[in-house]
């Protein structure tokens, strides 16, 4: 059993005892195949959530800040994030940008399941923004299956610049699975922004975010 296995079956119930997350839609989750779930992103806590719920592993693309983190904390969040697999995203792009995708696509190809944040940030003031277009270009160099994920209230739980979390009931939503092959592995810029704005689209039904078409990251700038 790997340590990714080892930290769900210990610490998982007792995560559920206290933030009793509620779900809807898991059962139509695929149980086998490559599958990628795109979620909006409110909180850090959001990528030890979704794993919590689904029966599958699920390996994130994460910033690579997580996994450069200074300090006591910064050790654990490091530890963590290379203990269970997780993949460090830079998101500047280049060289390194392209390598995280192609391990995406590799575990795609073992008919695994990918986790990611077509925001590329978490939300800076609980709106839901712009996606990045790497959801799509995954979907149609793979031909996986897409899982919409919506989770819902993880920012009460730890807020953007807070170190503590709270306790406060969470939920994650699964939308309906998307097949994209149809579109036969069409990576024009045109067809990459519309599977993207579909994802997007869906996540905003389901969690009730007011959707801004701007990049969370410009925003945050500003």
């Amino acid at each position: 059993m790997t340590l990714y296995w080892i930290l769900k079956v210990v610490f998982g119930p007792l995560a559920m005892m206290v933030f009793r997350p509620w779900t809807r839609g898991r059962a139509g989750v695929p149980s086998q195949g490559a599958l990628i779930l795109a979620a909006n992103h409110l909180s850090f806590v959001d990528w030890l959530l979704i794993p919590l719920v689904t029966p599958r592993r699920v390996t994130f693309l994460a910033k690579s800040e997580f996994f450069e983190s200074p300090g006591v904390g910064g050790a654990f969040v490091r530890w963590l994030m290379r203990t269970t697999g997780q993949i460090p995203v830079h998101r500047a792009g280049g060289p390194e940008a392209d390598r995280a995708l192609d391990r995406a696509v590799d575990i795609l190809g073992r008919g695994s399941a990918i986790g990611i944040f077509p925001e590329g940030t978490r939300s800076p003031d609980g709106r839901l923004y712009r996606g990045r277009t790497g959801v799509a270009r995954l979907a149609l160099e793979t031909g996986a299956t897409v899982v919409p994920v919506a989770v819902i209230g993880t920012a009460r739980v730890l807020p953007i610049g807070k170190k503590v979390p709270r306790i406060h009931r969470v939920g994650v939503v699964f939308g309906q699975p998307r097949d994209y092959r149809q579109y036969g592995g069409n990576m024009e810029e045109g067809t990459l922004r519309t599977i993207t704005d579909e994802i997007m689209h869906d996540l905003a039904d389901s969690t009730g975010q007011p959707y801004c078409d701007a990049y969370a990251a410009d925003f945050r700038l500003r």
